[in-house]
């Protein structure tokens, strides 16, 4: 379908209401990416998936997709053996969340057989290993306590090492506090320090580590704390080594399934991209349109992208006893939305998307939808309104056939009427 249609009867509009109905970045890019087929049983697959997914919301509501991130990358690393971040791998358990929900979710229609049923039945939820990173890792940037015995070990002795410092060094300024600038411990360098005053530097037992932009304060890591500060770098980095130990086991617990964990997000990201075209015909009130007849009959359809309140539905029939339809009337009476109706609601249908009309409407499946409508003037090619649609109208001509739905809005417009009546 060419994009010129697409742009100007406002396919866009519709694919950022049927983008915000979707839950996740990955069905939101297959939304983006949703053009209208001219495939007679493409079209007619993709209204069975939007019929079965809005029965389902209809019977037992919709399903959440929130938090489903592409682990494309991740997987590719896993295959190959590298050890993934804890935001990786808390990625991987939500999908695996996600796909327990969904399962269970299909479980509330007992030996239901539609369109969907292949894409539930092929989700895993792998409860192991979604277990095993929930109990691990608490958040991207936080490992939990428990996630291993040794790590367990490792924060206890810090924390003690820490309330050693916090003690030495409130011992330190109760003696030394006419030398401090402040009574506040500092961090300098990952080691604790108080800030002394430049006058005390060299009677201030400790080390410097650092001094303040104006030189009157220096901050100094009181000898006292030394060995403890030591014993607490030293504690920091087994910390990391063990933390780097449970990502590389859960790592490896996941790499066996990373065929299924693709799998997974695949399937889910679809689930998520039909069911957003769902929840979209219910919002709009729309219903299945039908492409059996091969022609247009719309039962009063209304124009989407005009509030419910103020549409005014039309009944349109075309190709069936006759194949050009022409309409008049006064200005502001409706005969472009008219058009634009026609046009976007065929654009929809052929896209999988229910439309807003009563039931039993038939679409027409097009190879071609081409339209000349609003003001196409173009200063760039130095053209005139007249001219302009001149072009457009002999550009159309020249690419319909007898498989094209064709939209002109005033022909002859733009010039003297005289001159544009011919």
């Amino acid at each position: 379908m060419n994009k010129k249609v697409l742009k100007t009867l406002e396919f866009n509009k519709i694919i950022d209401l049927l983008k915000d109905e979707a839950g996740s970045d990955m069905g939101r890019r297959l939304c983006e990416n949703l053009t209208p087929s001219s495939d007679y049983h493409e079209i007619k697959i993709m209204q069975q998936n939007t019929g079965d997914a809005l029965t389902r919301v209809w019977q037992k509501g919709s399903l959440s997709f929130s938090g489903l991130h592409n682990i494309g990358e991740s997987l590719k690393r896993l295959e190959i053996g590298s050890t993934l971040g804890m935001g990786e791998l808390l990625d991987i358990a939500r999908c695996l969340e996600i796909a327990k929900e969904a399962i269970a979710y299909n479980a509330k229609f007992e030996d239901l057989k539609d369109a969907l049923s292949g894409r539930f039945g092929a989700l895993m939820d792998l409860p192991d290993l979604r277990l095993e990173i929930n109990r691990c890792i608490l958040s991207p940037e936080e490992m939990a306590d428990d996630a291993s015995s040794e790590l367990k070990r490792i924060r206890r002795a810090m924390k003690t090492t820490n309330d050693k410092v916090r003690e030495q060094l409130t011992a330190t300024m109760n003696l030394s506090g006419s030398m401090l600038r402040d009574n506040i411990v500092t961090m300098r360098n990952g080691r604790y320090c108080l800030p002394v005053k430049q006058e005390y530097k060299s009677t201030f037992p400790g080390m410097i580590h650092d001094q303040s932009s104006t030189g009157s304060t220096f901050f100094i890591e009181p000898m006292a704390i030394v060995q403890l500060n030591n014993e607490l770098a030293e504690l920091g980095m087994k910390e990391q080594e063990e933390i780097e130990k449970i990502l590389a086991s859960l790592s490896a617990l996941a790499a066996p399934y990373a065929e299924d964990l693709q799998r997974n997000v695949l399937l889910l990201a679809e689930l998520d991209f039909i069911f957003a075209k769902a929840k979209l015909s219910k919002k709009m009130q729309g219903s299945e349109p039908l492409f059996d007849q091969d022609y247009i009959h719309i039962k009063k359809g209304r124009h989407p992208l005009i509030p419910k309140d103020k549409v005014v539905p039309i009944d349109v029939t075309l190709g069936k006893t006759y194949d050009l339809l022409i309409i008049t009337g006064p200005n502001t009476g409706g005969k472009t939305v008219s058009l634009k109706t026609v046009g976007l609601l065929t654009l929809m249908g052929q896209s999988g998307l229910h439309i807003p009309a009563f039931e039993g409407s038939m679409l027409a499946v097009f190879n071609e939808v081409f339209a000349d409508i609003g003001d196409e003037q173009s200063i760039e090619q130095s053209l005139s309104t007249f001219s302009a649609h001149m072009v457009n109208t002999v550009n159309i001509l020249n690419e319909a056939d007898e498989n094209s739905l064709v939209l002109f809005d005033e022909l002859g417009a733009g010039t003297d009427p005289v001159e544009g009546a011919a």
